[in-house]
């Protein structure tokens, strides 16, 4: 079946009572303005050293008609996020294991219909969401490129936002356009910047101070968190040309290194649940009268 011939109706399933000692994942969301500039690499290296340190982890793969965290990762699964949206499978049934025992949901490829979900398609998805929340420390959502819809969806969903960027001029004034899409339509005002393919310390510095040097200039009462930078690294060329992930095949080289070092940093941070955030899509109680 495929998403233009949905069901008839799409009915959200009864999830269970919530009680204040329900345990909720927390939700990272990596993302950029642009593409190309690493976002699904980071994505599963960070889920896999994370999960290295004892965590459950779930990627969402939300780069919904464009996916590829299973290519990345030499993965072939059976079903994907389309089954789930055509009502034909839910998330556990799509639910596959990555290295490091690491939970991934797939998104689809070549599925235009995916690029724009409806409201009744969202409203099944979170209901499918909920029903994992207890399962689950950390969620990361991989973003697809650009400012659409689904990119924004995703983004207001999460606790956090790591906004991926590269030195290049392009990517420095994409991730403005997003920060300020989100700031001033959504009133999002956190954001955690990290830099790829750095030469050095130095020019990830220089990046992060240029954005932050127009935001402060064209956008009000932002907090803009630098976490690190990933440098340029001939070994992560190399895990990705075989389809692994660095900090498996490689877990001494520099890039490893720097990654285990912001998971870290990452888990041991304490999330500040802002009303900009706090799970309010993925894990609420308005969803079901």
């Amino acid at each position: 079946m495929n998403l233009s011939s949905k069901p008839q109706k799409i009915i959200p399933r009864q999830r269970a009572s919530t009680t204040a000692a329900a345990k909720h994942p927390r939700v990272i969301c990596i993302t950029s303005g642009k593409g190309g500039v690493g976002k699904t690499n980071l994505t599963a290296n960070l889920a896999y050293t994370m999960a290295a340190a004892g965590l459950q982890v779930l990627i969402l793969d939300a780069d919904l008609n464009l996916a590829n965290i299973d290519i990345l990762l030499g993965l072939t699964p059976k079903y994907n996020l389309q089954h789930v949206f055509t009502g034909e499978k839910s998330l556990k049934d799509v639910m596959i294991k990555g290295p490091g025992g690491i939970n991934i949901l797939p998104g689809a490829s070549g599925i235009m219909e995916l690029a724009n979900l409806d409201e009744e398609q969202r409203l099944y998805f979170l209901s499918e969401m909920a029903a994992l929340d207890n399962k689950i420390d950390i969620l990361l959502i991989d973003t697809g490129a650009g400012i659409n819809e689904n990119v924004i969806y995703f983004n207001l969903a999460a606790q956090e936002r790591i906004i991926l960027l590269t030195p290049e001029p392009t990517s420095l004034t994409d991730a403005y356009a997003m920060i300020k899409v989100l700031s001033t339509r959504h009133a999002v005002k956190r954001f955690k910047i990290m830099v790829n393919m750095a030469l050095s310390a130095r020019e990830a510095i220089n990046v992060f101070k240029q954005l932050s040097k127009v935001c402060d200039q064209f956008l009000a009462t932002l907090s803009l968190d630098f976490i690190g930078y990933l440098p340029y690294d001939r070994q992560l060329v190399k895990a990705v040309r075989s389809q692994c992930l660095v900090t498996e095949k490689f877990p001494n080289c520099p890039a490893s290194n720097m990654l285990r070092k912001i998971s870290k940093d990452l888990v041991a941070e304490t999330p500040q649940l802002t009303d900009d955030g706090n799970i309010k899509f993925f894990w609420n109680n308005f969803l079901v009268d």
